[in-house]
């Protein structure tokens, strides 16, 4: 029984009689073990396929092919449920198709919990603010669900500051004593003034100033993959600009809802948040 659990969580793969090995081998993750709020790459080897679809605890994949091979750029939002979990992968070839399924177990990451205090108009914002928050939130909304529908970004991502970052992703944020939400994206240490960068290549598709966010540049990476550059002092681009990485996106600040100068630094696929340092840290450029 030892030897069988030390195998299970080495692999962290949970295989039914329906899910053969050679189908395991086609479809891979990378990283292999799984965490809550992580970004994976996903490869399916499937030469000579039309297409390939997928699903995931309930967000659609979009999958390219380089020479051969399938690539998607997904992950697990920072609050998904732990546990075993369905990669539903269909590889469509000539005359049928070919369920490549697999189950994935995701582990639970420790966040932990943070307290701060901020003008109280972020907690509760005041009448007059409530309809400009609805349509913020309806444009960004609208932004969100028409990503381009091929992959922008090339090769590994990049930090927007040279500054270090925080250990503040997936932390419980008490706003001045209220459980207001879960942080959905990284804390750059950076001074007003301090020069933002564009991750990766993409379209800036959000660059203007929002309640919470203050001064706010999002760029669409394609297949539903952005990232967003909040509380900026000044903002260098505008929206529908073609960007490529490492182009001057604008100055950190302190706008928005903010208990000081920083850069937040957020990466959003398919409405699931990721750990933006976590997709730093991944080998992009093995893709052909």
């Amino acid at each position: 029984m030892r030897v069988s659990a030390l195998f299970f969580l080495s692999a962290v793969l949970v295989f039914t009689p329906s899910f053969a090995v050679a189908q395991s081998a086609r479809v891979t993750l990378t990283p292999a073990i799984v965490y809550a709020g992580a970004p994976e790459l996903i490869r399916v080897h499937a030469p000579g396929a039309r297409t390939v679809d997928g699903e995931w605890l309930g967000r659609k994949i979009a999958f390219f092919e380089k020479d051969g091979e399938w690539f998607a750029l997904a992950g697990v939002d920072v609050e998904a449920p732990v546990g075993s979990s369905t990669l539903h992968v269909t590889v469509k070839i000539a005359g049928g198709s070919e369920d490549l399924s697999r189950s994935v177990l995701i582990l639970q990451a420790h966040y932990r919990t943070g307290t701060l205090t901020v003008a109280p108009k972020f907690v509760e914002p005041p009448p007059e603010e409530l309809v400009r928050i609805k349509a913020e939130s309806e444009f960004k909304e609208k932004v969100f669900s028409n990503s381009a529908d091929r992959p922008l970004w090339e090769g590994d991502f990049h930090a927007p500051v040279a500054a270090e970052a925080t250990d503040s992703f997936g932390t419980r944020r008490m706003f001045n004593g209220k459980l207001a939400s879960v942080h959905k994206g990284a804390d750059f240490r950076a001074g007003v003034g301090t020069p933002v960068h564009a991750g990766n290549s993409g379209v800036v598709v959000i660059a203007r100033q929002l309640y919470f966010e203050g001064n706010c540049v999002v760029i669409d990476h394609g297949l539903g993959l952005y990232t967003l550059y909040m509380h900026f002092s000044r903002i260098d681009m505008k929206e529908g600009q073609r960007v490529r990485t490492g182009d001057l996106l604008g100055l950190s600040g302190a706008t928005g809802r903010v208990t000081g100068p920083h850069l937040h630094w957020a990466v959003r696929w398919q409405n699931a948040y990721l750990d933006p340092i976590k997709l730093l840290k991944m080998d992009l450029n093995e893709i052909p």
